[in-house]
């Protein structure tokens, strides 16, 4: 099982961190990723981290504005977001893929479990 919390409200060029913790798994084995899907909208990649840390993958649209991380000692991804824009606006959901590689994963349709979002607004 997968929670995702740290969504809010907030202004422009705000900062948040958004938590992913499993339960019940030994996290380390999985890969995970970031989607994020705003009002009307399809789901969309964010970031994606390998199951040690060792690599990460970001959007073009978040890329050094984002930074993915784990800590596999807590069970937990992390999220963080500098220089939020009203773009970002979205409900944002992790998910995960067990994978005997140390290897990110890019698409949807890669991952098997799913948390239940947090949603981020930002203002303008």
């Amino acid at each position: 099982q997968l929670q995702a919390s740290g969504g809010g409200l907030l202004q422009a060029g705000g900062s948040l961190r958004l938590s992913c913790a499993a339960s019940g798994r030994i996290f380390s084995a999985y890969a995970v990723g970031w989607f994020r899907q705003a009002p009307g909208k399809e789901r969309e990649f964010v970031a994606a981290i390998s199951r040690s840390g060792g690599s990460t993958y970001y959007a073009d649209s978040v890329k050094g504005r984002f930074t993915i991380s784990r800590d596999n000692a807590k069970n937990t991804v992390y999220l963080h977001m500098n220089s939020l824009q009203p773009e970002d606006t979205a409900v944002y959901y992790c998910a995960a893929k067990g994978t005997g590689s140390d290897t990110y994963y890019l698409s949807a349709v890669n991952y098997n479990y799913w948390g239940q979002g947090t949603q981020v607004t930002v203002s303008s």
